[in-house]
């Protein structure tokens, strides 16, 4: 089996006029998907939807081209948000979703992922599948058999009218000041609509892409504009989602910051208080144990997968379970949604703290997020951190002080000669120094 050249862990990315983002390469990934496509279906359909980037024409036309020259017909849904054009896909029986975006990623930078005919992730299988069609030579349709595209006008309204279906209709948004912050992405000329049209009075930032300026100092990645903005308009809540819109931060009225740890915790109490089944939860090797404790105190099991949210989706589908996610804001509901969706989360957090009759902050009582403190130790040239007898023997002693009240990670960064320990302990000044102690096993 041949290994991945183009794909990541998120389909393709990468800087815009440098391969393999360039028109010509989208169009080639565009006739090599068609053919992989074409596999299995005689005549197949695909969506395309992109965020704001200015790069997002250039490769939209150039996949256009290529799925049309394979014999595959496109809809076009313009700017969506990488879940929107999930929910289409599946809504609309396409074949294949395909998102032009690189996320939370500055302007420059572009990519492509793609969704299954239910709306989900793809296997590794299918991406190799691709880079195998790559490398083999075009096989370009007569004129007869070329693909078709059209555009969606109403792609954006139906997508909002999905979003707010996961909202129950017993309750409402009425009385509720909320500032929303689309990082001049994907969603803005959604995530306004669907809170104001469930009754939400809504200040908007961050909702006026011009094609360079998206998740520049606003949105998930950039919280600190919402946070002021909340404070500057008295606002009950501030939602920040990224460039795409598949993750989600929250701010509360004093200015507080909840994560996607703490929402998670959020989304899994809120079932709990509703009488629903909760057999565990999907977090990632960075999921801060506070949550781990706070849940395994309600009787829900957490289990930490890889970080990255196709990792947390693999283990939530090979188990059966609903909810997972990773401090970043990647939230999956999957009894709302097949993939992660900012939109779909923050409306799941404001339907707890309607229900329950309390804040956000309320709703976290009792859950104190504990420090973490990751140090990044370059390793010299020969050395095998797993086999380092010092290291071992310093990560035993430490682990041993902090028993059940804390944890080590040690793990190899994936792009550099670094090791990264990262120690997380209720007192900050304990988790520092257990880390240092760490470091310096390695000096010697």
């Amino acid at each position: 089996m041949s290994s991945r050249k183009h794909f990541g862990t998120d389909g393709i990315r990468g800087a815009v006029g440098r391969s393999p983002i360039t028109p010509d390469f989208m169009l080639r990934l565009g006739h090599a998907v068609g053919r992989v496509l074409r596999r299995e279906s005689e005549r197949p359909s695909v969506v395309i939807g992109k965020d704001t980037r200015l790069s997002g024409y250039m490769i939209e036309s150039a996949l256009e081209a290529g799925f049309a020259s394979a014999g595959v017909n496109v809809l076009l849904s313009g700017p969506l948000p990488t879940p929107g054009v999930a929910y289409l896909t599946r809504a609309l029986r396409q074949d294949l979703g395909v998102v032009i975006s690189a996320s939370h990623n500055p302007y420059h930078d572009n990519g492509v992922k793609f969704f299954s005919a239910s709306g989900e992730k793809l296997p590794d299988a299918w991406e190799l599948a691709v880079e195998q069609s790559l490398d083999e030579p075009a096989q370009w349709v007569d004129s007869a058999g070329l693909g078709r595209a059209r555009r969606i006008d109403d792609a954006a309204g139906r997508y909002t009218e999905f979003c707010k279906s996961t909202f129950p209709n017993a309750l409402s948004l009425r009385g509720m000041k909320l500032v929303v912050d689309a990082a001049h992405g994907a969603a803005y000329h959604v995530a306004p609509d669907v809170f104001h049209e469930l009754g939400a009075q809504v200040h908007t930032i961050g909702c006026k892409p011009d094609g360079m300026n998206i998740n520049d100092g606003v949105g998930a990645t950039a919280p600190q504009a919402l946070v002021q903005a909340v404070r500057e308009q008295g606002a009950d809540y501030g939602i920040a989602l990224d460039g795409d819109a598949d993750r989600l931060q929250m701010v509360d009225a004093s200015g507080r910051l909840f994560n996607g740890d703490e929402l998670l915790y959020v989304l899994a109490s809120d079932r709990l208080a509703q009488g629903r089944t909760v057999p565990g939860v999907v977090g990632t090797l960075m999921t801060n144990m506070a949550v781990e404790v706070a849940l395994r105190g309600a009787g829900v099991e957490l289990v930490r997968a890889k970080v990255g949210d196709r990792y947390v989706l693999e283990e939530l589908v090979a188990r059966g379970w609903e909810l997972g996610g990773e401090g970043s804001g990647h939230l999956l509901a999957l009894d709302c949604h097949t993939t992660g969706d900012g939109i779909v989360s923050a409306l799941q957090v404001l339907q707890a703290v309607r229900r329950r009759g309390t804040s956000l902050a309320g709703l976290l009582e009792g859950v104190q997020l504990y420090p973490q403190v990751l140090l990044n130790v370059r390793l010299r040239e020969g050395v095998d951190w797993k086999t380092h007898a010092g290291l071992a023997q310093a990560r035993e002693t430490v682990e041993r002080e902090l028993a059940d009240t804390g944890r080590v990670l040690i793990r190899a960064s994936g792009t550099e000669p670094v090791l990264r320990i990262m120690v997380e302990a209720p007192d900050a000044a304990a988790a520092r120094r257990h880390a240092q102690a760490m470091a310096h096993s390695l000096e010697g």
